[in-house]
């Protein structure tokens, strides 16, 4: 089954989530932030590079659908993605809270716009690989958020 959203729609989903996610990260005390909440289940990273990561994810997701816009095929799998992750969790690791919440800003309002500004049948390139990478980019903020939550 073919998600209906419009570009618009998958835009509005993108920006409610990360809104849900700056909000959760406003709230968070130091020690909160600096807390490795989900070590038990083997990832390791504090909760603003977690916060990070997202904004992160969102760049190069962002870049994948460009490429895929002008005819590119990206190859893109776990180990990519694995790796792209790794390399982000070091290089973020003393990022402040006020850093992560603006670039997560900076960085959502970027791929909210750019998926706003498709026409219908741009989320249908690359095999509907766009649409799925808006799919990603509105479940991803709310997964990692009720994640450290629990």
């Amino acid at each position: 089954m073919t998600d209906a959203r419009s570009p618009a729609e998958h835009a509005e989903l993108i920006a409610a989530a990360r809104d849900r996610l700056l909000a959760f990260a406003a709230t968070c005390t130091d020690d909160t932030w600096q807390s490795r909440p989900l070590a038990v289940h083997g990832d390791h990273r504090t909760v603003g590079v977690i916060v990070d990561h997202v904004a992160h994810a969102y760049e190069y997701m962002g870049s994948w659908v460009r490429e895929i816009l002008t005819g590119a095929a990206p190859q893109v799998d776990v180990a990519l993605v694995d790796r792209l992750n790794a390399a982000h969790a070091t290089a973020a690791e003393h990022l402040t809270q006020a850093g992560a919440m603006e670039h997560l800003t900076r960085s959502g309002d970027d791929l909210i716009a750019l998926i706003a500004g498709l026409r219908e049948n741009d989320l249908e390139a690359g095999d509907g690989r766009v649409r799925r990478f808006a799919e990603i980019a509105a479940r991803h903020p709310d997964t990692h958020r009720t994640d450290i939550e629990e």
